[in-house]
């Protein structure tokens, strides 16, 4: 696999690939496992190195509480897209039997600050410029069909200004997922199928990460006959059919996010050039497994 390199790469996904570690290390500290734990939750559900795997009941019902109060897990599944129904039906379900969403939101939101604090500093120099610009962004963008964005939106920015900053590059990054989702929707993709065609796109093994998403083995067997019954993989191979396919996907995301891109407008540059070395810290420091790249 070539990876694009980042001078190259379309603004939209540019603004992805920086904001993507700081946003979604949420997922990925101990800060945030310990406040879930202390409301109930069990502990991550593995630690490699410094980095801890979200418990999935926790996962599940955090992320998706700025949704609505006990909001249902087939909602929930809804939203984020590529994980199996069924898991995450029964994980919400367990969820909210544990707390309810004032709590679990105010959890979230101070692990999220206090590790970004230990990660990039307690106020890096631009860090209120930067949450300004993502802001701006924001602003910008349409919330029609986007279920998480629009659920964050709801939810206004913390006081504190890492919390600030951190809300305003979520709010970045789930626009462009739930427009992400959209693309694979319109080319005719299941859940399963769009996670077995990212892996080697994406230049991992087949059957990767996708397990990740909650599927059985027989499961994902099924989705990769069902590809290779369209021409999109012969045998355990993308065809240029299929990496052509899973690039137009890509593509139409980024053209989603052409209102995201324009009201970013000449502070790109500089935008890019500070998150960037925040993003570093925050691999370094196991907040967030690898740095984004795209495949050609």
């Amino acid at each position: 696999m070539t990876v694009v390199p980042a001078q190259t790469l379309p603004v939209a996904r540019r603004i992805w690939q920086v904001v993507e570690p700081i946003a979604s290390s949420i997922y990925f500290v101990p800060e945030v496992h310990r406040a879930y734990e202390s409301l109930g939750f069990g502990g991550p559900s593995r630690v490699v190195g410094k980095m801890e795997y979200p418990n999935m009941q926790a996962y599940f019902t955090s992320r998706g509480a700025p949704l609505g109060p006990q909001v249902s897990g087939h909602l929930v599944a809804a939203a984020f897209g590529v994980f199996k129904r069924p898991m995450v039906v029964d994980a919400v379900a367990e969820g909210w039997k544990i707390t309810d969403q004032p709590s679990v939101l105010a959890a979230r939101e101070l692990g999220a600050t206090s590790s970004l604090k230990r990660m990039i500093g307690e106020s890096p120099d631009g860090l209120g410029w930067a949450t300004d610009v993502l802001k701006r962004m924001a602003d910008a963008a349409t919330g029609e069909g986007r279920a998480l964005f629009s659920g964050l939106l709801s939810l206004g920015y913390p006081d504190d200004p890492m919390g600030a900053f951190w809300r305003a590059a979520d709010l970045v990054r789930e626009h462009r997922g739930d427009g992400h989702i959209a693309a694979w929707v319109d080319a005719d993709l299941d859940a399963c199928e769009i996670g077995l065609l990212t892996d080697p796109w994406r230049g991992q093994p087949l059957k990767s990460w996708v397990r990740s998403r909650g599927w059985t083995e027989d499961e994902l067997d099924a989705g990769l006959d069902r590809l290779r019954s369209r021409g999109y993989l012969d045998g355990d191979e993308l065809t240029p059919a299929g990496r052509a396919l899973r690039e137009d996907i890509e593509v139409a995301t980024d053209h989603m996010e052409q209102r995201v891109v324009a009201a970013l407008g000449d502070d790109a540059d500089r935008l890019f050039e500070l998150l960037d070395p925040w993003g570093e810290r925050v691999i370094a420091a196991g907040g967030y497994p690898v740095r984004v790249t795209w495949p050609t």
